[in-house]
Order: structure tokens, then C-alpha cells, then sequence
């Protein structure tokens, strides 16, 4: 018993570097949402630029789109936009999901509708608009409920409402062809679309 209790640290220490050691190699990028081949979480958010307008999953089913999380924060966010809008273009239909950073309660800050829609209004403008409309998610509760880590990030969301992949990261030729495009392909052939 005392021999085992002298080797117990040691087993310790090697779970805890093997556990450590096996994220080391682990690709974030490449990490799947909890929410992949089930339904979009139940929301009842804003249109981003007429909030009289809500949104809910039941009224986003009949084809398949991509749900792209985003904010004109994001540097990555407005690198992709107008690459997106060529794929807009060539007939992709892509839903904006406006992530809303946190305020701070400390500072007193206060978040201004009017001045985040003009602040979007200009980012399109100059970057692109490849949004067919965007949700305004303002306490984050849709991303936190898909699983999302910050921004950007792509939902392929399937005819029913269903979502089929997930990628972390930004949308440009490279993962358009090679990871994307084949699987947005494959969901709107089975809506019956042309490819």
C-alpha cells in the first residue's frame, strides 16, 4: 500500500502532461459545435436594421443558407465580407448573426442601436454586403447556444433548419472550395436547387 502511494504522484503528473500534451496538438479550428446535425436553437431575436422585425428558426427554413456570426469589430470579420459577397453573388444565401461584444456595467457604457446600425451600414458599404439580413444577438444567447467561441464563425443550416457543419474562422477561396462550398453543394442539391 505504501509502495502505491509513493507511485501516486508520478501517475499524476504523467495523466496530467498526457492530457496536456494531447491539446498540444489539437487543432481549435477544427473543433466541432454541440449543436451539428440537430435543429437551430429556439430564438426570437431582432432584425439588426428594423427591430420592429423578429426572427425565429421556423422562418428561416426552405433552404439552405449560411448563418455567419460576426461583428465590424472583428478584423477577420471585415477581411471576409467581401469574398462573401462574391459568393453572395454567385447565388449563396447567407444570414448574418450579429455578435454584440459585451458591455462594460463599470464604465457605465450603454449600448446605442442607432449608432451599431450606422456603424454596420458603413462596414457593408465599404467592404460589401453579403447578407441577405442580420440578427441582432444582442446578449449572445443564439451563439452561446451554438456553441460559439468568438467570431467569425459559419453555420451551414440545412432546408428544415437543421445544422450541418460548422467552421471556426474566416470564409476565403481557400476553405470555400476545399471545405465549404462541398458541403453547402450537397445540402442544396437535397432542397432540390441546381448545383
Amino acid at each position: 500500500m505504501r509502495k502505491l502511494m509513493f507511485y501516486m504522484p508520478l501517475a499524476l503528473f504523467l495523466a496530467l502532461a498526457l492530457f496536456l500534451l494531447s491539446g498540444l496538438f489539437s487543432n481549435p479550428m477544427e473543433r466541432e459545435s454541440v449543436t451539428t446535425d440537430k435543429p437551430l436553437p429556439a430564438f426570437d431575436l431582432p432584425d439588426l436594421m428594423n427591430p420592429a422585425k423578429r426572427w425565429q428558426p421556423q422562418q428561416l427554413h426552405g433552404e439552405t443558407f449560411l448563418l455567419n456570426v460576426w461583428g465590424t469589430w472583428c478584423p477577420t470579420c471585415n477581411a471576409e465580407l467581401s469574398y462573401m459577397t462574391e459568393l453572395r453573388q454567385q447565388g449563396v444565401k447567407i444570414i448574418g448573426l450579429y455578435y454584440v461584444l459585451p458591455t462594460d456595467p463599470v464604465l457605465g457604457e450603454r449600448f446605442d442601436l442607432a449608432e451599431l446600425q450606422a456603424d454596420v451600414s458603413n462596414k457593408l458599404q465599404q467592404r460589401g454586403n453579403p447578407y441577405q439580413f442580420n440578427i441582432l444577438d444582442f446578449d449572445r444567447s443564439l451563439a452561446l447556444d451554438l456553441g460559439v467561441s468568438g467570431a467569425p464563425e459559419t453555420f451551414i443550416i440545412d432546408s428544415t433548419g437543421i445544422v450541418r457543419a460548422h467552421h471556426i474562422g474566416d470564409i476565403n477561396p481557400q476553405v470555400w472550395r476545399s471545405k465549404l462550398a462541398p458541403l453547402y453543394q450537397q445540402w442544396r442539391q437535397q432542397d432540390g436547387a441546381q448545383p
